[in-house]
């Protein structure tokens, strides 16, 4: 029996049931607007999409509370169904990216054992007999051309009341994230997760208290759910994109569609690099946020020559989304330019420390730098049935080791500096060098393997590897390259491989990456 003192494990009618309370609080209010269909959703009518969904889910595939439903698609309507639907039926969503190769898809399948999966058609060829485990899911196709139809009469289901109780601490999605193993990680995200995170954004929220922001993040990340699910609760307008096209959103910024721009580094450059980028009216624009890396200067300028505030914003998946960001103490750019390396102060309801590496229990005085952690309630539930990685991470105090290093001033605003593990990120992917490193060995001519990312003025980073190859045996370049991209997502092919004699270890044996990092970096100073 549920003590009914603990609230977040008491079943509670309201929690999942997300679009139905926002269609009976505010149902005229527009809340989605499809730029590739031109439609446009009320609350009232995303909650009767979602409720039709849900039924299909119960009556028809036999879903219920506690099943994983897969998810591999572009930011579209189906997706939001989709989550919304789940929700209410306290199933668990698993959106997986298209941008994985098949060895990777089938490992991360197996581990969330599917009990149905969603495809959008054009993705379909990702999904065949090599990929889908032995107890397969049921696999349903959904697009613009002849499986429109499919998803039509999906929305044709006559719904019913298939709402369950749902607590907070339940499973809400499944998200994956790269890691310093070479095993992507399962990231458990629950209910009181994406509540806590949604309540947090409000507390934090600046500007406009109505917002029209695009959804750029990718919905298999769980920034893309974090950008619509607080745009959804706080009655602002979420516009979800396909894809990154900076033509389009050139024209919408033009246009006055929207009014907000959450994007990563390489989404600037590649704004700034488009031929409509300098007739383009930025003046409804009141804020741009940057996410997943700092943002130089460099790309930020030629959006401060057009009169834009901008911040930074900092999180990782197990301990936020979202955790800090920097809101401006003073009118005016310059107070803006002064601290645009700063992702700022922690949410209200999140705690932080900055330790050193040895001594996790002692805060560091201002101006030392040591490794953030993080505790709050919106930290992640663990990685799925991995207590040991899970231990690694998350402590006995609810402390969130987030492996990034950081380091915080006088006035109590934080910049992030480097990493303290592996991991780097590239167009803001986390990408794991022993994932890389597991590939390129997997290669006949291959015997040994090292990977790193290093700095990149678009990507932020970029992945770089060195190879020894066996002793009669041959490879070029070209061919690791090519025998990565059958194995690993494109981000994750090492840009350069060099064939060495040797790669570089610690004096106890370790692979040396911050060696690896030096021999390129000099090479490209050469």
């Amino acid at each position: 029996m549920t003590d009914a003192r603990n609230y977040d494990a008491l079943p509670m009618d309201w929690v999942g049931d997300y679009s139905g309370k926002k269609a009976l609080l505010t149902p005229n209010i527009e809340a989605i607007f499809d730029p590739h269909t031109g439609a446009r959703y009320t609350y009232k009518q995303i909650d009767e999409r979602a409720n039709r969904v849900a039924t299909y889910l119960v009556d028809k595939l036999g879903i219920s509370k506690g099943d994983r439903v897969g998810l591999i698609s572009r930011n579209r309507m189906e997706c939001i169904d989709l989550f919304f639907a789940c929700g209410k039926i306290g199933a668990i969503l698993s959106p997986l990216s298209y941008r994985l190769q098949k060895p990777e898809l089938r490992d991360l399948m197996q581990r969330e054992t599917l009990k149905t999966l969603f495809i959008e058609d054009v993705f379909a060829t990702l999904v065949d007999d090599s990929v889908l485990p032995e107890q397969r899911p049921t696999v349903i196709q959904f697009g613009d051309g002849d499986n429109a139809a499919a998803y039509d009469a999906i929305l044709a289901t006559e719904p019913r009341d298939v709402k369950v109780p749902v607590a907070m601490n339940d499973p809400f999605l499944y998200i994956h994230t790269g890691g310093t193993t070479a095993v992507p990680k399962v990231c458990i995200i629950s209910h009181r997760q994406m509540m806590w995170n949604a309540f947090e954004a409000l507390l934090m929220c600046a500007g406009s208290g109505h917002s029209r922001e695009l959804v750029l993040f990718p919905l298999f990340h769980v920034g893309g759910w974090n950008v619509f699910f607080c745009l959804f609760m706080r009655n602002s307008l979420a516009i979800p994109l396909r894809q990154f096209d900076a033509g389009q959103i050139l024209d919408m910024v033009d246009q006055k569609v929207i009014n907000r721009l959450g994007v990563v580094e390489a989404m600037l450059q590649m704004l700034v690099a488009h031929p409509k980028f300098e007739k383009t009216d930025f003046s409804g624009i009141e804020l741009i946020t940057t996410a997943a890396a700092p943002c130089s200067n460099e790309t930020l300028q030629p959006f401060w020559d057009r009169g834009i505030s901008t911040n930074q914003a900092y999180g990782l998946t197990e301990a936020g989304p979202s955790n800090f960001a920097f809101l401006a103490r003073e009118p005016g750019l310059e107070h803006v330019k002064a601290n645009s390396r700063k992702v700022g102060t922690p949410f209200f309801c999140c705690d932080y420390k900055i330790v050193s590496e040895e001594d996790h229990n002692t805060p560091l005085p201002p101006g030392k730098i040591g490794v953030l952690c993080l505790r709050s309630y919106h930290n992640f539930d663990g990685y799925l049935n991995d207590p040991e990685r899970t231990a690694k991470i998350l402590d006995q105090d609810g402390w969130i080791y987030s492996g990034d290093l950081a380091v915080c001033d006088e006035e109590g605003l934080v910049s992030i500096v480097g990493r303290a593990d592996n991991m780097f990120i590239t167009g803001g992917e986390n990408v794991s060098p022993e994932e890389i490193e597991n590939a390129l060995r997997s290669h006949p001519a291959v015997a040994a393997a090292i990977c790193a990312g290093i700095p990149d003025k678009k990507w932020g980073e970029i992945p770089v590897a060195m190879v020894v190859l066996t002793p009669g045996k041959y490879a070029t370049e070209a061919d690791l390259r090519t025998h990565c991209k059958e194995l690993l997502a494109s981000y994750k092919v090492p840009k350069t491989v060099a064939i060495a004699d040797a790669i570089p270890l610690t004096p106890v044996g370790k692979l040396d990456r911050k060696a690896l990092k030096a021999y390129f970096t000099n090479k490209q100073a050469a």
